[in-house]
Order: structure tokens, then sequence, then C-alpha cells
């Protein structure tokens, strides 16, 4: 009988779950932080030129031109305070603002270039939005076919390199090319990282260690500057220590080769038909519509947080106080939270279940979100931390649904579709701002912050109950499609990959 017991107690030992963290392997984690350094410098690159426009401007001599204060002069002193150069509305008024009396009096303003304008719109909207959306769709056709690891590298050396040059230019029409370079380079980063993180981690960990890279947003955006020099030297070290991970269905496609060189090669827009099919799936496009919407939300607060902060009497300072940290806090917390939640959510239910954690987590934000515009400082500030806590779980959570729904041979190409369509949706959604603002006066932001929020859950609840469909069909398209290939190549059916004997039938309806 004790024998039997031990056999028993050993037999526990050896079923017993492994729990996720010894899933993961140091070279995993490697990566993860490898990736999540590269798409730091990523944006804090792309938002190097609003930290800097204004010197810039003035070397470069673009934009509009206004009064401001002289370098050797603080906001805070005597001499500012009483001269008031903002309220100069022209040259000669500006020159006239003085401090003192007599012999005493000093001019602390100069008439310069303040950085503003259409020039800089242009540089730091269209120029830079265009390209990055356009080129990531056809620099992710290579990535699909090609080493990804090699084309990251490639791009973060590129973009970098963009940054780098923007301190030795002395013409606008530089800074323009310089701008478009930078977002051709920039293009690559997320696409290539997403497939890749794909294939590196497994179903249940992919939306924790999606929700971790996308901390890169928050750090940059919080930090505001870099050099190029480091972005270089990260390069190379994805060069030389990053390895290219084996695709799903790898094993497959390497087979199918042979048949493939047979086959005359697919024209671009071919090619582009066959990365814009899986879209076509009502669960995809509800899914990718409300990320839309809820990352148009974000727009509109992130181009408006300053002027609705300075409109309801709070200083620079005042406004650094709290939106200097608040962000990298809350929205590094809520991607990584987020995901990891939906990881254990999906584990035994399905993809769709990811779907009900984004829903959750946007209405619980949307409170929040329309508290920072109702109360008063400091309470509008604290609101902002469950805002971003919550509010910014989708992140990582949409672009792992995505990853998953769509098949590994063409993964990185839909990512950067996926891009294309929020970043395109999202960008633009903050030129409704003035006619909503007219319209209902101040009801714009309550409309398209907290509203927006609303509005994407509202999306996601049929995004979730067709999901479990969809992807289900999209399977079993994949298993019929390696069973013709199996079939061409001399194989019985099922014998490329086993692992799709066992699938479950599509629905019939």
């Amino acid at each position: 009988m004790a024998s039997t017991e031990e056999q028993s107690n050993v037999n526990d030992v050896m079923v017993a779950p492994e729990m996720f963290w010894q899933k993961i392997s140091i070279y995993q984690v490697y990566t993860l932080i490898i990736f999540l350094i590269t798409y730091l410098l990523n944006q804090l690159d792309r938002y190097m030129l609003a930290i800097t426009i204004k010197p810039m401007s003035q070397e470069l001599k673009f934009g509009d031109m206004d009064c401001m204060l002289l370098s050797n002069y603080s906001s805070n002193d005597a001499i500012s305070n009483g001269a008031k150069c903002e309220d100069a509305k022209d040259t000669k008024s500006c020159f006239a603002k003085t401090y003192g009396n007599g012999s005493e009096a000093i001019n602390p303003c100069k008439w310069d270039y303040n950085g503003q304008g259409f020039e800089y719109q242009i540089v730091a909207g269209p120029v830079f939005i265009v390209i990055y959306t356009f080129a990531g769709i056809f620099i992710s056709f290579a990535a699909d076919k090609y080493n990804r690891k090699v084309m990251l590298g490639a791009c973060l050396i590129l973009w970098s390199v963009m940054t780098l040059l923007t301190g030795f230019i002395k013409e606008y029409w530089q800074l323009v090319l310089l701008r478009f370079g930078l977002g051709f380079g920039e293009a690559g980063c997320t696409p290539f990282v997403a497939s890749m993180l794909t294939d590196i981690y497994p179903t249940e960990l992919r939306g924790t260690a999606l929700g971790i890279y996308n901390w890169g947003i928050y750090m940059g955006y919080s930090l505001s500057y870099a050099l190029g020099i480091p972005g270089i030297l990260m390069g190379l070290l994805i060069f030389v220590t990053v390895k290219e991970p084996e695709r799903k269905n790898a094993s497959m496609q390497s087979e199918q080769k042979d048949t493939q060189s047979e086959q005359p090669k697919a024209s671009i827009c071919q090619r582009l038909g066959t990365i814009l099919k899986p879209f076509l799936a009502p669960s995809l496009m509800l899914a990718i519509l409300a990320g839309s919407v809820r990352n148009a939300a974000g727009y509109v607060f992130a181009y408006n947080t300053q002027p609705y902060f300075t409109g309801i009497g709070q200083t620079k300072e005042d406004i650094a106080k709290y939106m200097g940290w608040i962000p990298i806090v809350g929205g590094s917390l809520g991607v990584a939270v987020g995901g990891f939640i939906s990881d254990r959510v999906v584990k035994g239910r399905g993809i769709y279940a990811r779907v009900v954690v984004v829903i959750f987590s946007l209405l619980v934000a949307a409170p929040f979100a329309a508290g920072t515009l109702f109360l008063s400082p400091p309470w509008a500030y604290i609101c902002q931390i469950p805002t971003y806590l919550f509010g910014e779980m989708w992140i990582g959570i949409t672009l792992a649904i995505v990853v998953e729904m769509i098949p590994s041979n063409i993964r990185t190409s839909a990512v950067a579709v996926y891009l294309f369509i929020i970043s395109n949706i999202g960008g633009n959604m903050p030129l409704l701002v003035p006619p909503i603002q007219q319209a209902f006066e101040n009801g714009a932001l309550y409309i398209l912050y907290p509203g927006l929020y609303v509005a994407g859950a509202v999306l996601f609840i049929p995004a979730m109950f067709l999901l479990k469909r969809d992807q289900k069909r999209m399977q079993f398209m994949e298993y019929v499609n390696m069973q013709d290939s199996s079939k061409a190549l001399g194989k019985m059916p099922g014998e490329a990959n086993p692992a799709y004997q066992d699938s479950e039938k599509p629905p019939t309806n």
C-alpha cells in the first residue's frame, strides 16, 4: 500500500502544470528587452522634433513669428512678469515692451520664430504620417519572406541616422527629407517585432509580451528626446545577438519552396489582395474599427492636454508636475497588466476572451476620463492614473488578436496594414475638435475623449461574438491549404502538420 501511495504522489508531481514564469526562457526575456528598447528609441526619435522645433525654426528661419523672452531671462523672474512679452502682437509692440523706468529700463523681449505654423505642421504630420503608414505595408512584404531581424536592425539604423543628421541641417528642405526618411525607417519597427514576438512566445504569453513591448510608447512620450548614436548601436546589437525565430508552420513553408518556385511570382496587387483578404472577416473588421476609435480618443487628448489644462488656469509647471510621470507609469502598467490578464483569460476559452478584457477595461476607464474634464485639479490629474491604467490595456490585446487571426505567412504585412488603419483614423480625429467645439461649446472633449472610449467598447461587443467563428474558419482554411500542398508533394493529408489533424470543423452556416 505504501509503495502505491508513493507512486501516486510521484504521478501527481509529474502532471503538475507549469506556472507561466516557468515557461519563459532567458533568451525570450532578452529579446523582449531588446525590442522594448528599440521601440523606446522609435518613440524618442519621433517626438524629438516637438522638443527641438523652436530653436530649430529660429536657426532655419521657418514658421510663424512671435514675441518671446530672450534666452538669458527666466519665465518666472520679475522682469519677464513685468514685461509680458507674450502680449505683443507685432514687431513694434514687442520691442516696446520694457521693464523698469528711465535709464534703467530694459527690453527682455525678441521677435523671432516660435516653431509653430504651417511649415511645422507639414513636417510633424503629413510628411511623417503618410510615408510611415504606406511604407510599413510595402516594407512588410519583404519581411514575410526574408529575415526579419536583419530588416529590423537595418530600419533601426536608418531612422537613427536620420535623427543624427537632423543636428547638421542648414535648410528647411533638408528637414523635410530627413523627416521623410525617419518615417520610412520607423515604419518597419512594430510589424517586424510583432511578427517575431508571436513566433518567440507561446499563445498564453503573447498578450503579455506585446503589452510590455508597448511600454516603449509611454517611455518615449515621457522622455521625449534621444540621440541617433544609441539607435545605431542597438541596430548592430540586434544583428549580432538576436536570432531569426522559426515561423509558425515553417516546416510546411520550406517544403513548399520547390512547388512555389515553379509557379509565377505574384504581382504587388495580387500580394496586396492576399494580405487584405483576412481583414474582410467581420470580427477582425470590427475589432480594428473599435481599436481605431479608441486610438482616436488618445490622439484627441494628447493634442489637447496642454491647451485644456492651460485654459483652466494651470501653468506649464503644474501640467508637467503630473503629466510628466502619469503616462509612463499608468500606461506601462496598463498595457502589461492587460496583456497578462488576457493571456490568463484566453487559456481554455479561446481568443475571443481577450475582447472581454478590452470591453471591461474601456468601460471602467471612461468615467475616469470624464472625471479629468469635469473635476478641478489636482483631482483632474489624479483621474488620469486609472484612465491610463485601464484605458491603455487595449493596445497589446488588440495587436495580439490581429496577429492570432492572421495566417503566419503574411503576419508582418498584416500588422503594417493594421497600423496603417488605426494611425490614419486616429491621427486625423483631432481635426473634428474645432467644428464640434463650435456646435457644442465645451462638449467636444467629452464626445471625443470619454465618448470614444465607450464607442470603442460598444464596437468590440459584436466583434467578440464573431471572433470565435472567424478564427475557426481561418484555421480550417490553413488546414485545407496544407492538405492540398501535401498532396502536391506526395504526402498523406495532415502529415505536414499533425497539429491540425484534430482541428475543429468550421460552422456550416
